[in-house]
């Protein structure tokens, strides 16, 4: 039986993490559990899975847990570190949104908790350190994003240094049809009708932008040691084939499944078994047709910034994150408009300083004084007009 800390357990990946725990109680054991401010629904997961810690982000919301919960309470970023240390637990699955995801994993690796890691910032922004610590601890990272999965099932037995391409996939989001004058005057609430995905708001916006993509690009070059020129994206509006390698041979190895983000969670909890699940069959015959084409980085530049920042490496690729996630969270309370976000982050990656071999704190200063520096240029240059 595995014992599991989740750390963003009210998210999407929180709650869908919990969906498995419950289609195999004899498999899991949840010791620990967090939330940013959801403490109505931590809650009933307290009720439900008896964890023996949890923690709550907003301070003000602690009274709430310790007048009706029996178990352990922490809060701010000193909870999440402590559930990602729990003594009780061998897994961290780390499903929090944003850069608050550096720290608690960092230290989860140092206490050699095995990863299971959704949080794609924290290979964004620290990925050398990262990289550098499960290496020294001898810990397992396993990824949950659908197409860092299917990246590792299509190696799983291979020898990395045949690898001669790794294609990751993307649905285009909800704008990939759009013109740029179309793109002037899309709102948050166009941005979250994602057509093919059902995810939390900020990764949604981080997939209208191709953002999110390039995230994963940076991902892949930590996870499996990849050069970038080694890596490639392709437009898949179906989100059917999650992932390609090819090797040297130009032999290709895809992984395919249906659209459904259970999919690769369980995986990689239950890996190396594979359960029974719950989820429908793929039926290629109703499906039809698998299209795929190129992306434009021109009307998309997210994802041509996040090659850049990723081949500069250093410290950049931990701005460009800041301000990504400053401007998503702006967009989606309307201060700033959709084409406002690759032009705070190429603003930020222009003027940031390098660090070449960044430590922790380096990474977690420089993530506080872009997202500073990123909300004042909102606050003082950039008022939507209503």
């Amino acid at each position: 039986m595995k014992h599991l800390s989740i750390l963003g357990s009210t998210g999407s990946i929180g709650t869908q993490t919990l969906e498995i725990v419950r289609q195999f109680p004899n498999e899991f054991k949840v010791v620990g559990l967090s939330t940013n401010k959801n403490s109505e629904l931590l809650l009933k997961q307290i009720k439900e899975f008896k964890p023996k810690a949890v923690a709550i982000m907003d301070k003000s919301k602690v009274d709430n847990l310790l007048n009706f919960s029996s178990c352990q309470v922490y809060s701010g970023i000193e909870g999440l570190n402590k559930i990602a240390t729990l003594n009780e637990a061998d897994t961290v699955v780390n499903a929090l949104v944003g850069s608050i995801g550096i720290e608690p994993t960092y230290n989860a690796i140092r206490a050699r908790k095995n990863i299971a890691l959704a949080n794609k910032e924290t290979f964004v922004a620290a990925g050398s350190v990262i990289m550098e610590e499960a290496k020294k601890n001898n810990v397992k990272l396993m990824p949950i994003d659908s197409e860092h999965s299917a990246i590792f099932q299509c190696l799983n037995g291979e020898n990395i240094k045949e690898v001669s391409k790794i294609t990751i996939t993307c649905s285009g989001g909800p704008f990939r049809n759009y013109t740029k004058e179309q793109l002037e005057n899309v709102n948050a609430q166009d941005a979250l009708k994602h057509p093919t995905w059902n995810m939390g708001n900020k990764i949604t916006i981080d997939s209208a932008t191709l953002m999110n993509k390039g995230l994963e690009v940076i991902e892949a070059h930590w996870l499996y040691g990849i050069d970038y020129e080694k890596i490639k994206v392709v437009i898949h509006p179906q989100s059917i084939v999650h992932s390609l390698v090819e090797f040297a041979d130009k032999s290709v190895i895809a992984q395919l499944g249906i659209p459904d983000m259970k999919i690769p969670i369980q995986y990689a909890l239950t890996y190396p078994r594979r359960f029974l699940s719950s989820n429908p069959q793929l039926d290629l015959a109703k499906i039809k047709t698998l299209d795929f084409k190129e992306p434009d980085f021109e009307m998309f530049p997210c994802l041509k910034y996040a090659y850049e920042a990723g081949n500069v490496g250093g410290i950049l690729p931990a701005a460009m994150n800041a301000a990504n996630e400053t401007a998503v969270y702006a967009f989606l309370e309307n201060k700033i408009r959709f084409l406002d976000i690759p032009r705070l982050i190429r603003k930020m990656m222009a003027e940031h300083s390098i660090i070449k071999n960044p430590t922790l704190k380096d990474i977690l200063e420089t993530d506080r004084k872009v997202k500073e520096t990123t909300k004042d240029i909102i606050e003082k240059e950039m008022v939507v007009e209503n």
